[in-house]
């Protein structure tokens, strides 16, 4: 059995995608509400349940102001809004790659400092050139994000189930 099951927060945002294992746990432990159930079910000798296909956290979750933004693809992409920092145009996140501002091959590092989204030909337009080689250089200067919201589960309408339907917007 290969169930998923959508968590959702308090505030019906998309969390995470949970092991049907997890969610009948959390169902059990009453952590959080089911919303919507799968048409299968499980039996124990004492209960039957349905599968759950989305839950609801009962109470918020509290939000770390302190942790410090680690270095990630998605956070580049995030704090960019998705735009391609050379011509300006938005891609969506497989449509963009990483580009080092100084090259990794003349002593670039990767950090957020070094980093911006490129799509694929400003990309390959620039190579393993430094910006003034290049004459291009980013709309905005990288830094680190003080703060990035959390994106949630990346879901395609490919892997979602119709029970999710209403609950999250997945990317083509």
């Amino acid at each position: 059995m290969e169930r998923k099951t959508l968590l959702l927060s308090a505030n019906y945002l998309p969390l995470q995608v949970l092991h049907w294992q997890e969610a009948c746990k959390m169902k059990w432990e009453g952590t959080a509400d089911i919303l919507v159930e799968y048409d299968e079910e499980i039996r124990s000798p004492s209960i039957v349940w349905k599968l759950p296909a989305v839950m609801r956290l009962k109470r918020q979750t509290k939000r770390n102001k302190s942790r410090v933004v680690r270095f990630s693809r998605s956070g580049v992409y995030i704090r960019d809004g998705f735009k391609c920092q050379y011509c300006g145009q938005r891609f969506r996140y497989e449509q963009l790659t990483l580009d080092h501002v100084v090259p990794r091959c003349k002593g670039g590092q990767t950090t957020y400092q070094n980093t911006v989204s490129a799509c694929v030909k400003c990309n390959n337009a620039k190579s393993d050139k430094s910006c003034d080689e290049w004459g291009h250089w980013p709309l905005k200067k990288p830094v680190v994000p003080a703060f990035l919201p959390d994106p949630g589960p990346r879901i395609t309408s490919a892997t979602m189930p119709p029970e999710w339907e209403g609950f999250c917007s997945a990317a083509e």
